[in-house]
């Protein structure tokens, strides 16, 4: 097996499920609705980029095993602390006559990042260590078959954690329960939908991922 190759395929999945954790967080404020024809979901922004996150983490799960695939998963953890304390730190300072933008304009977006980074990053600890225990899981019970099971199942399950805790954290309080109870179900049916497409991508990145590194059928890396 090439070692520097496997390390480098490693550095890039985790640069880009950081990059899409925090963008989720960054962009979670705003609310939009998705016609898919059969349903239109009411979801956070943030949902758009999240499914990568999960992606990865089962694709990291499949090719080097449990303990490196829970390293990315608290580096997310610890990038997201980093992302809010900037924000904290930038509200801190005025901003000069002629900035493009103002501290009025900066606090309408950020001014309630620390709540959805909060909510987020409770969430998302939960979920991704809930995904990464059942996808090994079913990986052991399964003998390596069926990467479709769990990947599904294990983001399934996992998603609907995530999108619970963060719905309940946002919004208990400020909001009726009918609204947050239809907000969690939009939400967490639209990540299935996800969950289901990317089910051919995690085979197809598998697959390569495992043909340059020279790994066999449900082989990780041991180093």
């Amino acid at each position: 097996m090439n070692t520097e190759k496997s390390r480098k395929i490693y550095l890039y999945l985790a640069a880009i499920f950081i990059a899409a954790l925090v963008v989720c967080n960054l962009i979670a404020n705003k609310f939009i609705s998705i016609d898919l024809g059969f349903k239109t979901f009411v979801i956070s922004a943030g949902v758009l980029p999240y499914p990568i996150t999960f992606l990865i983490t089962d694709l990291l799960s499949e090719i080097y095993g449990k303990k490196k695939t829970a390293r990315i998963v608290w580096a997310g953890f610890a990038a997201s602390i980093f992302v809010l304390g900037t924000l904290l730190l930038a509200q801190q300072f005025t901003a000069i006559k002629g900035s493009p933008v103002d501290d009025e304009s900066f606090n309408l977006v950020f001014g309630n990042s620390w709540r959805v980074i909060f909510a987020s990053m409770g969430a998302y600890l939960c979920a991704q260590l809930v995904d990464v225990r059942i996808y090994h899981f079913w990986k052991q019970k399964t003998h390596g078959k069926y990467l479709w099971l769990r990947n599904n199942f294990s983001t399934i399950l996992s998603q609907g954690v995530d999108t619970s805790l963060v719905v309940m954290v946002l919004f208990a309080g400020l909001r009726s329960n009918a609204e947050i109870l239809q907000l969690i179900i939009d939400g967490w049916i639209f990540k299935m939908l996800c969950a289901f497409i990317d089910t051919p991508l995690l085979y197809a990145s598998t697959a390569i991922i495992r043909r340059k590194l020279g790994l066999k059928f449900a082989e990780e890396v041991s180093a």
